[in-house]
């Protein structure tokens, strides 16, 4: 049974004559009566009740056009989806996110795929330190990362999405509840909460650099692999943790977020595997260049920039 065979059945059903079936098709009416009298041969049933005057539908044509209009459906709709696939409009992204940028980035991203490329369906990866992504992406079991360069495996390409500067949370009842803006030189007595030291965070070696500027040391009273486990020990008392700024996006109850004057600023950029021809890739990229997504390389590093969501931040007053 053919294809173009149940393509004439549904033609001659429609209308319910051959002539007008076989004009429709842009094909002559005997080659037309011919296959519908093969379909019925192989069907061993008869689908049409013939006469003179009209042409209409057996029992049996009746139940089986319902199956085919249903068939040629599915069909229709699945050249349609590889069509939008080989387009790269379609498809499953694997992506992967540090866990502040999950606050900021990853509702941002949602929103614009929703807008942009709404057959895209994502599979979100959080809570992943910049080198378990970029295992994620040679080993391919991510297509794109949002992370925190540098990036040190080879094979990676990345562009730039923010430079986020760094903030203090720390408990409601602490005794920099009440300031405005603190300085790094102010937490040298505190513990602090960070993520684990074999984990490689770049946010990690920011907090620690922007700690010995102040000629101190960060007293590491406890260690997590998720950023929503160091802000549940914030609230919980058990000393500060200092972040992106991005976790403002995400206010915990008993957290306050604090300006620090002095601390360094961190980056924040897309990475995919640089021999990654897909089109959906391909597609992505063009979307998030076109929404004006990735942050234009500046002269001098901006460490002063609030980024909002996936927004391009205006450059900071005397970056080139």
């Amino acid at each position: 049974m053919e294809l173009r065979h149940l393509r004439y059945f549904l033609a001659v059903a429609d209308t319910r004559h051959f002539g007008k079936a076989a004009e429709h098709l842009h094909m002559a009416q005997p080659p037309l009566s011919q296959a519908i009298r093969r379909l019925e041969t192989e069907l061993g049933v008869d689908l049409f009740s013939r006469t003179t005057r009209q042409v209409s539908l057996t029992g049996a044509g009746e139940v089986f056009r319902t199956d085919v209009e249903r068939i040629l459906t599915a069909v229709d709709d699945a050249v349609a989806r590889v069509g939008r696939f080989t387009s790269g409009v379609e498809g499953v992204l694997r992506l992967g996110l540090t866990g502040s940028a999950s606050y900021r980035q990853l509702p941002a991203l949602a929103r614009l795929l929703k807008r942009e490329m709404p057959h895209v369906m994502m599979e979100v990866h959080t809570e992943m330190l910049t080198p378990a992504q970029e295992l994620g992406l040679i080993e391919r079991r991510l297509d794109v990362g949002v992370l925190r360069p540098p990036i040190r495996q080879e094979g990676i390409a990345h562009r730039s999405l923010a430079e986020e500067q760094l903030v203090v949370a720390v408990p409601a009842e602490h005794w920099l509840a009440a300031a405005d803006v603190v300085r790094i030189e102010q937490l040298r007595h505190e513990d602090f909460i960070m993520y684990g030291a074999t984990l490689g965070s770049v946010v990690n070696d920011a907090v620690v650099r922007s700690c010995l500027a102040s000629d101190f040391y960060p007293h590491r009273a406890y260690e997590v692999t998720e950023t929503s486990a160091a802000l549940a020990l914030v609230a919980a008392g058990l000393g500060i943790a200092v972040l992106p700024d991005s976790i403002r996006s995400a206010p915990r109850e008993g957290v306050l977020c604090k300006d620090i004057e002095d601390a360094l600023s961190v980056p924040l950029a897309l990475a995919w595997r640089s021999d990654d021809a897909s089109p959906l890739l391909r597609n992505l990229l063009k979307v998030l260049e076109r929404n004006n997504v990735f942050l234009e390389e500046p002269a001098e590093p901006a460490e002063h920039s609030e980024p909002e969501g996936l927004e391009k931040p205006e450059k900071p007053e005397g970056a080139a």
